[in-house]
């Protein structure tokens, strides 16, 4: 046999669908619902995947500031981040990011379970946070999913 009866397909920036997919954090866990979150980033969840390309959703998390935390771990958790200065480390627990920057912990989330490279950190900007219920993106027709 000469050729292949099949063909391996692979997805580019082309012929790529995108939609967009709005979730509730409400009353969720964070580590389980941002791990589905970057799922769809990332567009596993999609036949058509291609590992190098940029295939997944854009996704909009609503009530980012009702995200709980099992445990102990809304106090003994730490974020760490540095000022870029000597001695510039500061510490921080989820409790204080929640209060200052209710969006920071998803997003905080998501970003660690992104490829660390040229293709995460575009994939980092199809995900959009607010804490509250509302959000300007009615135009684009989202999809409601429930995890």
């Amino acid at each position: 046999m000469d050729t292949l009866s099949y063909k391996t397909i692979s997805a580019n920036k082309a012929t790529v669908e995108k939609g967009w997919v709005i979730v509730d954090a409400e009353n969720q866990i964070v580590g389980r619902l941002t791990s589905e979150i970057a799922k769809i980033l990332r567009g596993k969840h999609k036949p058509s995947f291609t590992p190098n390309v940029d295939c997944g959703d854009n996704v909009i998390v609503i009530n980012a500031d009702k995200i709980r935390f099992t445990g102990k771990k809304l106090t003994d958790k730490v974020y760490t981040r540095h000022t870029g200065y000597p001695g510039g480390q500061r510490f921080a627990t989820p409790r204080e990011v929640l209060s200052k920057n209710p969006r920071g912990v998803v997003e905080a989330a998501v970003k660690g379970m992104l490829p660390k490279n040229r293709l995460g950190r575009r994939l980092f900007t199809n995900l959009y946070v607010y804490a509250g219920s509302e959000h300007p993106h009615a135009a684009q027709q989202p999809k409601e999913i429930k995890f």
